[in-house]
């Protein structure tokens, strides 16, 4: 697969997903500039589907947007507001935790260095890409979750077994200025289209591009 492939493949995949529902991690950075609201908006969405993480993070932001917002509230109140999501209890005990790392040691702001994100407990890679692409607005950055993963393999880009291996080799061949928009057009498609079971590959813009869908074609025939 060439760059020249690849780059025709991510713009016919713009075109595709303008119309689905934007990540709530996007739609958080778009709209706030905020790295705290999309960083707490990523941590409450680990493990959870959007269409459960969107209404909580902004019922939380609706009277929380600060880590000195966050470490007021009782902790019983923060787990009343974000309860929907998967593992609330781990979550507003780390939610809480991280603000107060960011009051004490970082003036109340998230650091806009991935190797002191990566300090934060409970921050891993994907938090830590994320936090730096659609909160900080910063390019050099892939954020790669299971969309992100599966797809890629699907396609025939790559030979990877888990997010980081494939965090690395897409890096190799990705155009770069396709970095910023990967992770946000990825989650819409693999969401949409390219499901992990089910996908829609008679509906796929670029079935004919796709190792899979050739693979179970042939199988069929």
């Amino acid at each position: 697969m060439t760059q020249k492939n690849i780059a025709k493949i991510m713009e016919i995949l713009k075109q595709a997903v303008k119309d689905f529902e934007n990540p709530i991690v996007a739609d958080i950075g778009e709209e706030t500039r905020s790295p705290f609201m999309v960083l707490v908006s990523c941590l409450l969405s680990l493990r959870t589907m959007d269409k459960v993480t969107a209404p909580v993070s902004r019922k939380l932001f609706a009277v929380a947007k600060t880590p000195e917002d966050i470490s007021r509230m009782p902790i019983k109140n923060l787990q009343e507001i974000i309860r929907q999501v998967n593992y609330y209890i781990t979550k507003s005990k780390r939610i809480k935790d991280i603000s107060k790392i960011l009051i004490e040691k970082h003036d109340g702001l998230v650091p806009d260095s991935f190797d002191v994100l990566m300090s934060l407990k409970g921050v891993g890679r994907k938090t830590a890409n994320i936090v730096m692409t659609y909160g900080h607005f910063k390019s050099g950055y892939i954020a790669i979750d299971t969309h992100c993963n599966r797809i890629p393999n699907r396609l025939g880009w790559i030979n990877t077994k888990n997010p980081n291996e494939t965090e690395i080799e897409i890096k190799k061949i990705l155009p770069k200025k396709y970095w910023q928009d990967f992770n946000d057009i990825f989650v819409k498609f693999g969401q949409n289209i390219c499901k992990p079971i089910g996908p829609k590959c008679g509906a796929c813009p670029i079935n004919n591009y796709c190792r899979y869908y050739k693979a179970s074609t042939n199988s069929i025939i």
